[in-house]
């Protein structure tokens, strides 16, 4: 990163890094422009409800020409998802009088007015149309809806004073340090709702700071042994949705502890996991440095079964705080939210979070080891049935995230998506059995967690970049190898079958049988999934016997079928999950073919598939008389307390 884009670190930080490079200190703590004059921000809430926030704000200035900008690359989202397109009613005022303003022609984003001489405060008023994230009873404020600063200076180097109004009576999660003393907030309400004040920060950690409110809100203290402190904070839609298991509370408490023992450091003040319960508000998994935004379905956590298919959810997010927040690839540090990251390191950011969230969800109980494993193997399934491994590498699916996060899944298996997730979470599995095999299983991938994720010990929320040549020297620190060549052979290389050799030096192998482990019963129930015939027949279907996609060069491929059809009938039979699993055993000792009759857009068609291997689902044999390694990697590093 260009020197001049870094800003002096305050001396209890310098004293915290001392150990590291100059060039590797890229971020400086909350708060470090103190002296200079704060934007004054008040988000306005307490229209939640109807779907809409407005924000009141007061940023000191001088008079002559000024660009004011709203966030468009927003971390953690690896694309431009800043919501101008949402953001209406911007009016500014100065001494009274209302300023002309026109936006930018080139970036949508730019607003440029001119203060009249002897202004030294300009108010803005803007609103939001918020959709998401929002039901009748909470809401979830990510800071970039509202935010407006001065373009061109680097974000961290804007001191802000945040405000929030919420409706009467509603509670607050968040990281932001405070709310202040009453005397700060003036009156305990106001007109149409409760105003919390909360300490001056930078602009860089506002936005890395959300907050989530909501009628019915609990905050849980967890793993009171571990410091620094760490809550769950839950809104629901349901009064009793809220008050989370017991058993729940301990696995995440676990899952502090299982990570504080992983990682070895702590690069927060305090951690707040942010969570919404709701079948309304929508789903969501986004990292903050002090906090994560997590949202799941209303009843998502209510039973071991139904937490299944969100069981990684907060240890990935959570994870994100070392891996991603503290320490994050160059290219995804830029000193202001308008430049666009360059994303060819998620493998890293994101794959090695897969993998490390994965697993100490396994350890901290939030999944069994044997889930893990299942899941695991579906995961490597998926990503060995994809033909467009034959054109597009690991490392495309980083560098083109931005253009991958597509939600049709027609043909996705020939495009490839975020594959970066998957791929890289088996990469540092077989970075962690490698270590594990070169040095007689006497180190592992905590060793090189303890360089990477630790350099200049326990710190409040930084951020310090690095590159691919920093990770590979990191490795040979731990044991000496040629990783430039492991790395690259993995992620550049065109390789037509998924990498399994972690999950084969680590005692097990893929294989294919023809019942499905009861992790993928659960997994697919729980996610109202269609029959798992995409091993066999190739087809992706939905509930309702929609073909979502089709595998490129499977059968279903051969004989036709495409994304967008739905099965009517199955070999004369009204069409159904039951009747589909019925053909697909009959195929297999008769030489004819399933006859499907198939709605595509107003037509009626008949298709023949010639398909005749059974039911195939995807598992994790044991490979006898080789290490469990898989076992070891996913056992607790911690015990709980006594209770």
């Amino acid at each position: 990163m260009n020197s001049m884009l870094r800003k002096p670190i305050l001396p209890l930080a310098l004293l915290l890094l001392a150990s590291l490079t100059r060039a590797q200190r890229t971020g400086s703590p909350a708060g470090s422009s103190a002296g200079a004059e704060p934007i004054h921000i008040t988000a306005d809430l307490s229209d939640a409800p109807r779907k809409i926030y407005h924000a009141e704000i007061d940023l000191p200035v001088r008079s002559g020409p000024l660009t004011l900008t709203t966030p468009k690359w927003i971390p953690g989202n690896h694309r431009p998802t800043g919501p101008v397109a949402d953001i209406t009613g911007v009016i500014f005022t100065a001494n009274g009088q209302t300023l002309p303003w026109r936006r930018d022609e080139v970036d949508m984003y730019a607003f440029h007015l001119t203060i009249p001489a002897g202004v030294t405060t300009l108010h803005a008023h803007l609103d939001c149309i918020a959709t998401a994230r929002i039901s009748q009873k909470l809401a979830v404020l990510e800071w970039e809806k509202l935010l407006l600063y001065p373009a061109g200076l680097p974000v961290r180097d804007i001191p802000i004073q945040p405000a929030v109004i919420v409706p009467h009576r509603w509670g607050i999660g968040t990281a932001l340090s405070g709310p202040l003393p009453a005397a700060a907030n003036g009156p305990a309400g106001v007109a149409h709702g409760d105003l919390r004040t909360y300490s001056p920060t930078t602009v860089e950690q506002l936005e890395d700071s959300p907050i989530i409110t909501g009628q019915y809100f609990h905050e849980f203290a967890l793993a009171p042994d571990i410091f620094p402190a760490h809550f769950l904070d839950v809104v629901a839609d349901r009064p009793e949705d809220s008050n989370l298991r017991p058993e729940f509370l301990a696995e995440v408490s676990n899952l502090v502890r299982e990570a504080s023992a992983m990682y070895s450091s702590h690069h927060y003040n305090v951690y707040h996991f942010l969570l919404t319960l709701s079948d309304v508000a929508g789903g969501e998994g986004l990292e903050h440095g002090q906090s994560s935004d997590n949202g799941v379905g209303e009843r998502d956590y209510s039973s071991a079964d139904r937490q299944l298919p969100q069981a990684d959810l907060l240890a990935h997010e959570f994870t994100h705080s070392w891996n991603g927040k503290y320490r994050r690839p160059a290219g995804l540090y830029q000193p202001d939210f308008t430049l666009p990251e360059h994303t060819e390191l998620l493998w890293v950011y994101e794959g090695m979070t897969q993998y490390l969230g994965n697993v100490l969800a396994a350890r901290s109980g939030l999944k069994s080891q044997q889930q893990y494993r299942d899941l695991l193997a579906l995961s490597a399934a998926a990503l060995d049935a994809k033909p467009g491994r034959d054109w597009r590498n690991t490392e495309d699916t980083a560098i083109a995230a931005s253009v991958l996060r597509a939600s049709d899944p027609a043909w996705s298996n020939l495009r490839r998506g975020q594959d970066y997730y998957q791929e890289g979470e088996l990469l540092w599995l077989d970075v962690d059995t490698t270590i594990r095999k070169l040095t007689g299983n006497q180190k592992n991938l905590r060793d090189f967690l303890t360089i990477f994720l630790a350099k200049g010990g326990n710190t409040g929320p930084l951020i310090v970049t690095y590159d691919f040549k920093e990770l590979v020297a990191d490795l040979n620190q731990v044991v000496a190898s040629d990783w430039e060549k492991f790395l690259n052979d993995r992620i550049t290389a065109l390789t037509p079958h998924v990498n399994t050799e972690g999950i084969e030096q680590g005692g097990y192998r893929l294989v294919y049988t023809d019942e499905p482990t009861a992790s993928e019963r659960t997994y697919n129930t729980d996610l109202q999934r269609g029959p798992d015939v995409w091993y066999s027949l190739g087809l992706r279907l939905d509930i309702r016997d929609g073909i979502q996609d089709v595998r490129w060069g499977s059968p279903a491929d051969k004989a036709g079928l495409a994304p967008g059809q739905k099965l009517i009938a199955i070999n004369g039979v009204v069409a159904g999950a039951e009747a589909l699993h019925a053909a697909i055993v009959d195929a297999k000792s008769s030489p004819q073919p399933i006859h499907l009759i198939v709605q595509s857009d107003t037509f009626i068609t008949t298709v023949d598939v010639d398909y005749h291997g059974g039911e195939l689902y995807p598992h994790l044999q044991r490979i006898e008389g080789t290490p469990a390694w898989l076992d070891d990697i996913t056992a607790p590093l911690t015990q709980p307390p006594a209770p």
